[in-house]
């Protein structure tokens, strides 16, 4: 008989690693924002971020599926997010010698660190689905309802926490009408003259905001190792203890999911999602926030995206059991595209600063769909081999961010309007397939862990 207290460990393992994430990703997040700004000399921000997400594509190709079998979810989430810390610390010396190589390592722990935040979510939720009589997929969905709800305020205190420190620098004047017309749209990297988004706080207040941001990081990683269930132990009393797989077919097994061709059609969801949002963390922020307004003005904008995301997130984590995901899915592209089209039409001035608050919002709407109906998807799909389709997820979209990085500092932010708008519409083309093929090929409801749904799957690959 399914007991309450059941529901209050899942419960309580869930707010765990949702909180554990929220400290962290307060740190990283604020980082991640201001490398640019405060590292352009020779590009040594953007080229940090470009190596972070380079290693964390090389690291998704093999390294989930072997940390989480040889460490567990919880022992994989306390050494990644140690490279998290390491990257903060890093940024005390910040130099070619010490961002680069904390890059690689923050990278390379990235996809294991959200490989086994995923496969741990969606455990804890089809173990109480079974134990409770629920639908697995609806648990899963709350249990990343919750998370994200959690999780993208990271980018409401990590930003806050940016903008009141470095809210001490003296603002610069008003940008002068010549220089607004390179601003938006047809900010084609051509203006190198010194703007608002060029000058650089007291290196006191950057020490002050990196020790803020180190001492979060520790937080997160003391939490995860104190109060965190590991899940090994909640997977031996559902299904009983297992054995090993061999070390090749664990290293090999993210690559042996791509001769199942939901997965193949699939790759452009993370992608996409990859590319958004770092159109919206470097394009948006320095072509119309930074361009119009002034660097002081990125936190509070960004804030305004964090908070709609975190919002939406649990929202859809609720309705989709009524509505159905294909209906998330639609409102993401809906809203994506109309923000698009009009970021490619308007001019920013500093004169109309409620403009630039609507459009981050929207994006969080947007951008809520992707992180938490993706994740649901992939975890609902892919069930039998959750850490590998995580792997893989994990991959395609750091690809989408080392491309958005990448050319970032050559195409003009109109050419990445157009980019994004493209993939966007083969994105939700090849994800219809996958509905459709799903609708025509239903897979049974079993309990986690039955032959039956095996079965199932193999026959839908079979028919595509």
């Amino acid at each position: 008989m399914f007991s309450s207290s059941t529901m209050d460990r899942s419960l309580r393992n869930v707010l765990v690693i949702s909180f554990g994430f929220l400290l962290l990703f307060t740190a990283y997040g604020g980082l991640q924002s201001l490398q640019s700004s405060l590292y352009s000399e020779e590009g040594l921000g953007v080229t940090a971020l470009s190596t972070l997400y380079g290693g964390m594509l090389l690291s998704s190709m093999f390294l989930p599926p072997l940390l989480i079998d040889r460490l567990g979810c919880k022992g994989t989430i306390i050494l990644s997010m140690c490279g998290y810390v390491a990257f903060s610390v890093g940024n005390f010396f910040a130099s070619w010698y010490t961002l680069i190589p904390t890059s690689i390592l923050l990278g390379l722990g990235a996809a294991p660190l959200w490989s086994a935040q995923c496969t741990y979510l969606t455990i804890m939720g089809n173990t109480h689905a079974e134990k409770a009589g629920k639908r697995g997929k609806d648990v899963v969905n709350q249990y990343f309802g919750i998370f994200f709800l959690i999780f993208q305020s990271s980018g409401v205190w990590g930003n806050l926490i940016s903008s009141l420190v470095f809210g001490q620098t003296p603002s610069q004047d008003t940008l002068p009408e010549e220089q607004l017309v390179s601003c938006g749209a047809s900010d084609c990297l051509m203006a190198t003259a010194t703007t608002n988004s060029t000058q650089r706080p007291s290196q006191q207040l950057v020490y002050t905001l990196l020790g803020i941001y180190t001492g979060s990081g520790v937080l997160a990683v003391l939490m995860i190792a104190v109060f965190l269930e590991p899940i090994r132990d909640v997977q031996r009393e559902s299904e009983g203890k297992k054995r090993s797989p061999p070390f090749w077919s664990t290293l090999l097994s993210t690559f042996k999911l791509y001769r199942d061709k939901r997965l193949c059609l699939l790759i452009l969801l993370p992608l996409y999602s990859g590319l958004q949002q770092g159109f919206l963390s470097s394009e948006y922020t320095r072509s119309y926030v930074t361009c119009a307004l002034g660097i002081q003005f990125v936190g509070y904008v960004m804030i305004c995206f964090s908070a709609t995301d975190a919002l939406c997130s649990v929202l859809y984590g609720k309705v989709s059991q009524y509505t159905g995901r294909v209906v998330l899915y639609v409102l993401g592209a809906v809203t994506h595209v109309s923000c698009m089209i009009a970021l490619l039409l308007w001019r920013p001035r500093a004169d109309q600063l409620a403009v630039f608050f609507v459009f981050s919002g929207l994006w969080g709407v947007a951008d809520a769909v992707w992180q938490t109906q993706n994740n649901a998807l992939y975890g609902v799909l892919f069930e039998k081999s959750k850490e590998a389709a995580f792997a893989n997820y994990r991959l395609w979209e750091a690809l989408g961010f080392v491309i958005a990085f990448g050319y970032s500092t050559f195409l003009c932010v109109r050419i990445k309007l157009y980019i994004l708008l493209g993939v966007l519409s083969l994105t939700m083309a090849a994800y219809g397939l996958v509905e459709w093929v799903e609708s025509k090929n239903p897979i049974r409801p079993h309990a986690p862990g039955q032959a039956n749904q095996a079965e199932d799957e193999e026959k839908i690959q079979t028919k595509m």
